[in-house]
């Protein structure tokens, strides 16, 4: 019988995990990775599963090479292969990129405009089974950037920076994890959507290839996987022009990170969060040049600190605002002194925002529903 070859040339990737002087001869690799194709690309549940709809589909025996009369291994030879050999290795990942350099040369795929999400999917886990542990907080991927913008801030304000082992302070927090699926995490969407869940981050381009994927616990927040995610992207297939993502990933951080880097982000309205009947922050102008607030009634809030988390604090002077007309719609504070903070990266998300209302960015932010979302809905 003759095995057909890949052309993403697997044997290669997998030769140092074969002996050719001892041992009996194996099933071949190509045959092992393919059959994995088959049992995701038409959604079957086990690998038991696809080798018993190998065995009688002829479509899928031609894909692997085999003939009417060829046997189909055994479902647990490939359990033992991925168990001794492939598991613990980014082969896979490795596999993947081959298949995306192959689109890419063959003018399939276009990286100028990448749209970034996330979708969670349920682990095969009972969400009353858990234990509760204490657990560090992850160090976000831009932490060393913002404690230097933030002393770097400090100092052009006449202020001490902060020690570096004040930032170094570990942070901890309670989590629930499985005693069934450990890996996955504990998911709160809503009081009906409680449960342990995994999170596939992906990047997608215009055509609906995906670029790039990082799967994380189902507790971890989207934001924090961009960075990653998208220097994974620019790794292996440039750096693009513009990058398209929901309000999840609207901050401070991500709008540096992108203008910083010369690409432009797409992202959307959000409203503010503010109290009905209360003055919101764009009703106080920022006055750059000075570096302070304006109250609609004229009073200057004038800058105080800038904290820990990287927000500047702008105090009003609270013997003015105790006879203000518009004291209740303003502050809360019993004694009548108003604050606002800005984010030490915040002018890269008003840039953003500013950006949003060009023809250019609209019409790339609105093809995201039809390109991330479509691969998310092919997916499950």
């Amino acid at each position: 019988m003759r095995f057909l070859k890949s052309n993403y040339e697997i044997d290669s990737l997998v030769k140092d995990m074969y002996s050719t002087e001892r041992g009996r001869p194996s099933i071949d690799p190509v045959i092992l990775i393919k059959m994995t194709f088959i049992q995701y690309m038409f959604g079957i549940r086990s690998m038991r599963k696809t080798i018993e709809e190998i065995e009688t589909n002829l479509a899928y025996r031609w894909f692997l090479g085999f003939g009417f009369h060829d046997k189909v291994p055994h479902f647990s030879t490939f359990g033992k292969n991925y168990e001794r050999r492939f598991k613990d290795t980014d082969l896979f990942e490795r596999i993947f990129h081959r298949i995306l350099k192959e689109a890419s040369e063959k003018k399939l795929i276009s990286s100028e405009h990448v749209f970034i999400d996330s979708t969670h999917v349920k682990a095969s886990a009972n969400k009353r089974k858990f234990e509760k542990k204490v657990v560090r907080k992850e160090t976000k991927a831009y932490q060393s950037r913002l404690i230097e913008e933030i002393n770097g801030d400090r100092e052009e304000h006449c202020k001490k920076p902060f020690p570096p082992d004040k930032f170094k302070k570990d942070e901890y927090k309670e989590i629930k994890e499985s005693t069934t699926d450990p890996e996955s995490g504990y998911y709160v969407k809503d009081e009906r959507t409680k449960q342990f869940a995994y999170s596939f981050h992906i990047a997608a381009d215009e055509n609906g290839f995906i670029l790039g994927t990082i799967v994380t616990p189902g507790n971890t927040h989207d934001s924090t996987m961009f960075e990653p995610l998208l220097e994974k992207v620019i790794e292996k297939c440039g750096k693009p022009i513009a990058v398209a993502a929901d309000a999840g990933y609207k901050t401070p951080a991500i709008a540096e990170y992108l203008i910083t880097n010369e690409i432009q982000p797409a992202l959307p309205y959000t409203r503010l969060r503010t109290k009905e009947g209360y003055l919101k922050k764009h009703d106080y102008v920022y006055d750059e040049h000075y570096d302070c607030y304006l109250c609609p009634q004229g009073q200057v809030l004038s800058y105080s600190t800038t904290t820990m988390e990287g927000y500047r604090q702008y105090f009003s002077n609270p013997s003015q605002c105790k006879d203000c007309p518009l004291l209740l719609k303003c502050t809360q504070s019993k004694n009548h002194q108003k604050l606002i903070q800005r984010h030490v990266w915040e002018s890269y998300l008003e840039e953003a925002d500013h950006l949003r209302h060009t023809e250019e960015i609209k019409s790339i932010y609105a093809r995201r529903k039809e390109t991330i979302e479509r691969v998310f809905a092919d997916a499950k």
